[in-house]
């Protein structure tokens, strides 16, 4: 691949370990309209995808009528869920403190839910103004318009960006924008669970934790002196 000039890290699943507690809180809320779906169901057709276009396609594929105020209810219990057990990912604030190139936010969370997750896991100051959301693009991933929006926005070359993705629709997005893509297993959500990949989502590389990602990548990395304080 060309030399990297911009990392992209998605969120949930990647920087946050997130994933586990909004699709084991999606099961259960869906299970009260008669929607029985797992894990492996979630990670593979919901996972990466905005709110709006997972309702959407349960209503289309389940046939099952949700009411007006579902989105609004879901969300209001999710953040309250995120304000206690929400963690960052381990080994991820260490890795963006050693990059040696520009680092951006992309996800298919709303600008709310991603506010207050950097808020809760003091991701924040890291990201600052580098936060791109789906809302700033007419299609969501795995379309690869919210990549690209941000390597435009950034200045880089999408044929020179890494991006980190969890999820096989960001893969997707990801492969679509002429991006390197490594796939991240390392969150609670995709602990047991069949991680083979699809042939139009299979990724450069793969990263089961962030603890390896300069033995993998060596040349993204300061040296530990220059490490800033």
């Amino acid at each position: 691949m060309p030399q990297t000039e911009l990392v992209i890290f998605d969120c949930d699943g990647v920087l946050i370990d997130s994933e586990v507690i909004s699709a084991n809180m999606l099961i259960a809320e869906l299970k009260g309209y008669g929607v029985e779906m797992d894990m492996a169901f979630v990670s593979r057709h919901f996972l990466g995808r905005s709110y709006p276009a997972v309702l959407k396609e349960v209503r289309e594929h389940f046939g099952v009528h949700l009411p007006d105020q579902f989105e609004a209810d879901y969300r209001r219990r999710l953040l309250a869920a995120f304000a206690r057990d929400l963690k960052v990912m381990p080994g991820v604030a260490g890795v963006i403190a050693r990059l040696r190139r520009p680092y951006a936010l992309a996800t298919s969370s709303s600008p709310e839910r991603v506010t207050q997750s950097l808020r809760l896991t003091g991701l924040d100051a890291l990201f600052g103004r580098n936060v791109f959301t789906a809302s700033m693009v007419s299609r969501g991933k795995p379309a690869p318009d919210l990549f690209l929006h941000v390597a435009q926005a950034m200045g880089a070359d999408p044929a020179r960006c890494l991006v980190l993705e969890d999820s096989l629709n960001g893969v997707r997005a990801g492969l679509a924008a002429g991006m390197e893509v490594w796939r991240f297993t390392g969150g609670s959500h995709l602990a047991g669970l069949d991680l083979s990949e699809p042939p139009d989502a299979t990724p450069h590389g793969r990263l089961a934790s962030f603890d390896d990602f300069f033995a993998q990548r060596p040349d993204l990395g300061l040296t530990h002196d220059a490490v800033p304080i």
